[in-house]
């Protein structure tokens, strides 16, 4: 058996957002696929090596060799006026010329309304394609409303929690052959 490595870059803006829920139902499918993972929660990197592009910067270049080793790479993303977050650019522009390639994404996005739905695929998907990505799954979208939050616990739709084991099942399929 294939021993598979995830990476999950999250372009989120805070770790107490919904975003964080979807975030932890992927956990939940690595997890009960023995997929070892890591996460990056890009808004917690240092800002000024984000902003300026400090393409030296330890922290940098230690994220960066993260996404490097994964088989699959798993970006989150919530939605702002049709395009994915401004947090997720400044990590995605670090990463090198063909930095995903031979690797399997998995496009995640959250947003307030179905109206941003096609934002994956008009922003997200041609800047996964121009890093170089073998295959992209097909994307996740979820509306906020989906995605419910108690306290310190967040209740996901079980038609999200499908569609994203789905996503995890199709990158796995895809990982598995290419080996």
């Amino acid at each position: 058996m294939i021993h598979l490595k995830a990476i999950i870059i999250n372009g989120g803006y805070s770790v107490n957002s919904r975003l964080t829920g979807v975030q932890l139902e992927i956990e939940k499918r690595l997890h009960a696929n023995k997929i070892t993972y890591e996460t990056i929660t890009v808004h917690q990197l240092p800002a000024q090596d984000l902003i300026t592009a400090n393409f030296s910067s330890p922290s940098i270049i230690e994220h960066v060799k993260k996404v490097e080793v994964a088989d699959i790479v798993i970006i989150l993303t919530p939605v702002f006026k049709g395009s994915y977050s401004g947090i997720l650019k400044t990590f995605l522009d670090l990463l090198p010329q063909k930095g995903l390639e031979n690797k399997s994404v998995i496009p995640v996005a959250i947003g307030g309304s179905i109206a941003h739905l096609l934002s994956i695929e008009y922003a997200l998907k041609p800047i996964v394609s121009i890093l170089g990505a073998s295959h992209v799954t097909s994307p996740v979208y979820v509306v906020d409303k989906q995605i419910t939050k108690d306290k310190d616990t967040y209740l996901v739709e079980n038609e999200v929690v499908n569609r994203l084991e789905n996503a995890v099942k199709q990158a796995i399929v895809l990982e598995t052959v290419k080996a």
